[in-house]
């Protein structure tokens, strides 16, 4: 049964003085649970999208319902906030405090939440992302990852429905996007969060529910990630990249090596290779 927790009907967005729009007529559905990535070059309107599920920004037409609320008010967009949170491409921009555990706690203090239930919940969420040892320690002393670890504790104790991961392992190392990554996922799945992926990285990305890839401010290819990156020709074409093993695939091809379609993985290469024999 449809349960959509995100609903755009063509919204637009135009910042000042802009010559065109950065979100144009973006209609889409994310159901309760999945796990969506969004790719697109520089410009292309996937972070100015993602301030718009967080009421950060306002559309300037069309409608978004986040959670079952339209920010229309001040108000609105306070409710909004409690139901999709954000995590930041740069960690240092969401961290407040000098101590781990009172930056997760910021938020719940700041909505007046009583004192044994912000204990309770910051516990939870430094649980959660495997921070638990580092609460009494300073933000400054740890890791790009440790730190992207925080700013997710810090909105898990908001306890939202969906978090939305803006270019969240940009910054970090192979080993640190790998541990942000698997984080959400396991939010995800354990959780059930509703996860809203944006990145450059399409090894991320081959691993969600579904795949939209934006240019120029709309939603310019939409699928599951096998269905969209087949479209290799048209995937480059949008200025993007494809997993290395589906562009080895599509050169094999080209070249009338008889392979199927949909192959994203060394593990299936190797097995479709072996087939061949």
């Amino acid at each position: 049964m449809s349960n959509p927790i995100i609903e755009a009907h063509n919204v637009c967005f135009q910042y000042e003085d802009a010559a065109a729009p950065a979100v144009k007529d973006v209609s889409l559905t994310v159901e309760a649970g999945e796990f969506v990535a969004i790719l697109g070059r520089n410009g292309s309107g996937k972070s100015t999208f993602a301030k718009l599920l967080n009421a950060l920004l306002l559309p300037t037409g069309g409608t978004l319902r986040v959670n079952g609320l339209e920010a229309r008010t001040e108000d609105d967009c306070y409710e909004v906030r409690r139901s999709c949170g954000m995590v930041f491409q740069n960690p240092d921009n969401q961290i407040v405090a000098t101590i781990v555990e009172e930056d997760c706690a910021f938020g719940l203090e700041n909505l007046g939440t009583p004192p044994e239930e912000i204990r309770r919940r910051v516990d939870e969420a430094l649980l959660d992302v495997g921070m638990a040892e580092q609460a009494g320690a300073s933000p400054s002393m740890l890791s790009g990852g440790q730190k992207q670890r925080v700013a997710v504790a810090g909105v898990l104790a908001m306890r939202p429905r969906i978090i939305v991961f803006d270019e969240s392992t940009a910054m970090l190392d192979p080993v640190g996007r790998r541990d942000v990554f698997e984080l959400a996922r396991r939010l995800n799945r354990e959780e059930g969060i509703t996860i809203v992926w944006i990145t450059h990285f399409m090894e991320e990305a081959a691993l969600a529910d579904r795949l939209l890839v934006m240019d120029r401010g709309r939603v310019a290819l939409a699928g599951a990630p096998r269905e969209v990156f087949a479209q290799v020709d048209r995937i480059m074409k949008l200025g993007l990249d494809v997993p290395e093993m589906m562009k080895l695939a599509a050169r094999l091809r080209r070249a009338g090596v008889k392979l199927p379609e949909g192959i994203m993985t060394v593990d299936e290469m190797a097995v479709e290779l072996c087939r061949l024999k």
